[in-house]
C-alpha cells in the first residue's frame, strides 16, 4: 500500500472547516424544516426533485440518484411521505418491474408551504455568509467532487 499523502497544516484547516461547517449547516436546516414543516432534508429533497419532473413524477431508481440516496433509503423516505399523503407510488406503465413516485395536490401545497423559509434560512447560513466568487468556486469545486465520486460508482 502506498504511503499516504498527509495534509500540509492549510489543507488540515480548511478541511476540518469544511467538516464542521457542512455538518453544522445540515444539522440547523434539518432542524428548522423539522420544526417549521415537520419535514426531513431528505423528505424536503424527494418532494423538490419531484415537483420539478413532468407530472411531478419520476422513476424511483431516477429519483434516488438525483436525491442522493440509496434505492433502501429512499424507498423508506418516500413510504414516510406515501403515509403522510405527500407521495403517491405507481407501476411504471412501460416497465412493470419499475416504480413511480409522485408529488401529490397535498404534497405540493406542503412543499409551497415549507419553501419560502427554506430558502430564507439557506440564504441565510449560505448563500449570504459567503462572498459570490467564494460561492462560485463552492460550486465548482463539489460539481468536481460529484463527477469524481460518480466516476468511482460507474
Amino acid at each position: 500500500m502506498a504511503e499516504p499523502r498527509w495534509l500540509d497544516a492549510a489543507q488540515q484547516r480548511d478541511w476540518r472547516a469544511f467538516i464542521d461547517g457542512s455538518l453544522r449547516l445540515a444539522e440547523a436546516l434539518e432542524h428548522d424544516l423539522k420544526t417549521r414543516h415537520g419535514l426531513s432534508m431528505a423528505e424536503y429533497e424527494i418532494m423538490v426533485r419531484l415537483s420539478e419532473a413532468p407530472n411531478r413524477t419520476m422513476r424511483m431508481a431516477e429519483l434516488a440518484a438525483c436525491a442522493s440516496q440509496s434505492r433502501s433509503r429512499l424507498s423508506h423516505t418516500v413510504t414516510r411521505l406515501e403515509r403522510a399523503g405527500l407521495v403517491e407510488r405507481s407501476s411504471c406503465p412501460d416497465d412493470k418491474r419499475g416504480v413511480l413516485a409522485t408529488l401529490t395536490e397535498k404534497g405540493y401545497d406542503a412543499l409551497e408551504t415549507a419553501a419560502p423559509s427554506h430558502v430564507t434560512i439557506v440564504r441565510d447560513l449560505f448563500i449570504d455568509a459567503v462572498d459570490p466568487e467564494d460561492l462560485t468556486a463552492i460550486g465548482r469545486a463539489f460539481r468536481k467532487v460529484t463527477e469524481r465520486l460518480d466516476e468511482r460508482h460507474a
